[in-house]
């Protein structure tokens, strides 16, 4: 294994403006089950705050997540209107692009969790263990290192308190729902404290023969060593059962012909199979009333198994244009193991230089990525009729000899990376401020093919600056402009089995933030500009990637939030995002040819949302009610064919709650009020995701 070494520089700078809470409660419920606790400082934040930096941010906090009745991470990002669905491997992760830009389709989108980057298999995330969820939207890579263009998503996570505080809720809805979940926290002694939470699932689904058994649990523990230093440990166990669902097929556009709850998978394969078993140290310590010294480490190991009969893609196999009795499957089988280890040095505080206030951070941070891959298929004879494991669509039976599978993809692969960041924040005047930052970082990766025993092998050295700037126009308006370039290495081997390159990205915003105005409005303007190379595509047949080359995102974000009264609000948000390859790409998989100027896949031009919340008494309790309407527009459904566009679709979902007493409350939600068809996602014209009919939940919850 090769020496990792780094040097470098300082000079960064940051301040800017309001990030928007989403859907936060007014003044007068604010006062009900809060109990304040000392800041932990996350990484890569040091002494300047969110609300200071030269970023548009979506903040999604728990009493949101409360009020709508969202109990799944992917949900919570409908309150952000530049965060659209990607293809999530049936099922299986969560996967989204944040302003046209997602990751590799094959593998789960990705974000942080305090900080840290998470890599492998999380499953569908619960939000039982989220506070809140920053959405930092647009230039940001030369502090936080592998990120989209787009943005990078952090999941805060909740901590332990000294005060005791907890709650346990049960869940019953359509679809045989049944979910518990549970919140406790407390003071072991004067310097420690713990809190546990979880939840678990075991329901059927709107598709048939789909179910999702789901437990996560969240321990963690807090010590105050000294007044002036504190150490966080938290622990993550994921274990979820959930068969592959790679949803309908579409023929000749008509979406009307396909029925939501079919499937054509295989009853006997039962259950893909994800778990996580993740480690989080955090140790703080003040080193005076201007410094700062953070340090941390993170290990996970995770891991994705399971058999799946799959729709066949190829038109040379698929016998079910020419006959709609007869839908050719393959079977593949995965084995996915991957072991993530973290571990970050930062230092961050202020000093005063040549007459300027400088808000400085400086950090190292380093990981070392393993993943193994056992990837086996089995597909019928090209062009010959094979019905050897076909099905009747409409009258499946599972009685057919399931056929062997092969080696198609079988590896070893180990990234390794070291990171030297460095930013400040220079208050230039009273009103002006300059952020300043780059972000230097060596990347090893081996990817060892177990089938011919050869090993790829690439390092770079990369170095990525950050600029931006704030103006304060008044004490509540501020206008602000950044630019960021960034870095990131690609998993995984094309079908010819050569690496990929890594994904280099430029991003530039141009926006305006304001709070307060007149008491009633908070907001934000943005328009945005971000480009990227060696972009990774799905190539749905083999079940590899392949490049896209060079992808372009432009856009403009809205939104805004308005107080009516005291006790009702109304939030919304609104974006335009026009993302296109650039240049001219044969896919090597399909031999097509995709334009420059292509959309590209699951991204909606236009998407946004509104939503309405209103406090009051009934019948002399507390009482909630929630309204919110969101709209996806139109969307490319598969990379190799323009003509394939999933439809617009607009959903209303509604809330109501009420509290019985000060310890026990009910709730219902209704989701897809009026029953709308539509279509979540898409990887190809035969594997297309129907979103949920309507649904609903009627949760108790006893708080103490």
């Amino acid at each position: 294994m090769k020496k990792l070494c780094i040097y470098s520089l300082l000079l960064v700078a940051a301040n800017a403006t309001a990030q928007s809470d989403v859907n936060q409660e007014p003044e007068s419920n604010q006062a009900i089950e809060r109990i304040q606790v000392r800041e932990h400082r996350m990484p890569y934040r040091g002494n300047v705050p969110l609300v200071e930096t030269p970023q548009a941010i979506d903040r999604i906090n728990a009493d949101t997540l409360s009020n709508e009745g969202i109990t799944r991470f992917i949900d919570a990002l409908d309150f952000s209107p530049s965060v659209v669905r990607q293809n999530n491997s049936g099922g299986m992760f969560d996967s989204f692009a944040v302003r046209g830009f997602s990751g590799d389709e094959n593998n789960p989108t990705g974000y942080l969790i305090n900080g840290f980057n998470v890599r492998g298999y999380s499953g569908n995330r619960s939000t039982v263990n989220i506070e809140t969820i920053e959405v930092m939207k647009g230039p940001g890579s030369a502090l936080y290192g592998q990120g989209e263009p787009g943005g990078t998503i952090n999941i805060i996570t909740k901590k332990p308190r000294f005060a005791e505080q907890g709650y346990i809720q049960g869940t019953l809805g359509n679809y045989d729902k049944k979910q518990f979940e549970f919140d406790y926290t407390n003071g072991i002694n004067d310097v420690s404290a713990f809190r546990i939470n979880g939840s678990y699932e075991d329901s059927d689904t709107y598709r048939d023969n789909v179910f999702i058994r789901n437990l996560n649990l969240s321990p963690s523990l807090l010590w105050n060593i000294s007044d002036t230093t504190n150490l966080t440990y938290e622990m993550e166990i994921l274990d979820q059962e959930k068969p592959l669902d790679r949803g309908v097929y579409i023929l000749d556009n008509d979406f009307d012909a396909a029925n939501p709850g079919d499937f054509y998978g295989d009853i006997r394969d039962g259950a893909h199979e994800v778990k996580a078993l993740g480690h989080q140290f955090t140790l703080n310590h003040t080193l005076n009333q201007d410094w700062h010294v953070l340090a941390g480490f993170s290990y996970r190991d995770s891991s994705f198994k399971g058999v799946s009969s799959d729709t066949e893609l190829s038109d040379g196999r698929q016998l079910i244009y020419t006959d709609p009795n007869i839908l050719s499957r393959q079977r593949r089988e995965r084995d996915y193991q991957a072991r993530d280890l973290s571990a970050r040095f930062e230092v961050s505080g202020n000093l005063e230089l040549a007459g300027f206030i400088n808000n400085v951070l400086i950090g190292l941070d380093y990981y070392n990525y393993h993943l193994d891959t056992d990837y086996r298929v089995w597909r019928t004879a090209w062009g010959a009729g094979d019905t050897t494991y076909s099905i009747d669509p409409n009258n499946p039976e599972y009685r057919m000899e399931r056929p062997e599978v092969s080696p198609t993809t079988f590896t070893s692969e180990e990234q390794q990376g070291l990171g030297f960041y460095a930013q400040n924040l220079i208050e230039v005047t009273e009103k002006s401020k300059l952020l300043l930052g780059f972000r230097v970082d060596r990347f090893e990766q081996d990817i060892l093919n177990r089938l011919t025993d050869v090993t790829q092998t690439q390092d770079q050295t990369q170095v990525t600056p950050r600029v931006g700037f704030l103006h304060k126009i008044t004490d509540n308006i501020n206008l602000y402009t950044s630019y960021a370039e960034g870095f990131r290495p690609n998993p995984g081997l094309d079908s010819d089995r050569n690496a990929f390159n890594p994904e280099e990205t430029k991003s530039f915003d141009i926006g305006a933030k304001w709070q307060n105005i007149a008491g009633l409005f908070s907001g934000s303007l943005v328009l945005f500009d971000a480009e990227k190379t060696n972009m990774l595509t799905a190539e749905p047949i083999t079940g590899l990637s392949a490049t896209l080359g060079e992808v372009e995102s432009r856009g403009i974000e809205f939104q805004l939030s308005t107080d009516l009264t005291s006790n009702t609000s109304i939030h919304s948000g609104y974006s335009y995002t026009d993302a296109n390859t650039v240049n001219e790409v044969i896919n090597p998989e399909w031999g097509v040819t995709v334009p420059a100027g292509s959309r590209l896949i699951n991204i909606a031009k236009h998407s946004g949302y509104v939503s309405l919340n209103h406090y009051t008494q009934l019948m002399q309790k507390n009482t909630f009610f929630g309204a919110t309407v969101r709209y996806v527009g139109e969307r490319l459904g598969e990379t190799t064919d323009p003509d394939y566009i999933l439809p617009s679709y607009t959903l209303l979902n509604l809330s109501a709650s009420i509290e019985l007493n000060q310890q026990l409350s009910v709730k219902l939600d209704i989701n897809n009020l009026f029953d709308e068809e539509y279509f979540e996602n898409s990887y190809h014209k035969l594997w297309t995701m129907p979103g949920a009919p309507l649904n609903y939940g009627v949760s108790v919850k006893y708080q103490f």
